[in-house]
């Protein structure tokens, strides 16, 4: 099996509005965090997989868990493409972002 690194991004923009509504955004952040996803601008996670068929895995996994209400989107790169991100202003953390520590290969 040939292994070519991706990324996955998730964008997603929630309601929170209602006591409900802000339990469902905690428990969908929580349940990104808990699959390995982690947060690269405030409702813009990323997470690291092998391959294109890991990545459709894992938005199964992510769908079975969105709310309700808002929207959630999905966008898949590779390694490549990623590693191309310019920051324009600010700064970032450059270890969190390149690193595979959370990868996990079976």
């Amino acid at each position: 099996m040939r292994y070519r690194y991706m990324r996955m991004l998730l964008f997603f923009d929630l309601p929170t509005d209602t006591f409900k509504q802000k339990r469902d955004y905690r428990l969908f952040r929580k349940a990104l965090i808990n699959d390995g996803f982690y947060m690269l601008q405030e409702s813009v996670y990323c997470k690291m997989v092998i391959n294109r068929s890991n990545a459709d895995l894992t938005k199964a996994r992510v769908k079975k868990i969105c709310p309700i209400e808002g929207n959630v989107m999905w966008l898949c790169i590779t390694e490549k493409q990623f590693a191309s991100i310019e920051l324009l202003c600010g700064s970032f953390d450059s270890k969190v972002i390149s690193s595979e520590d959370r990868l996990i290969i079976l």
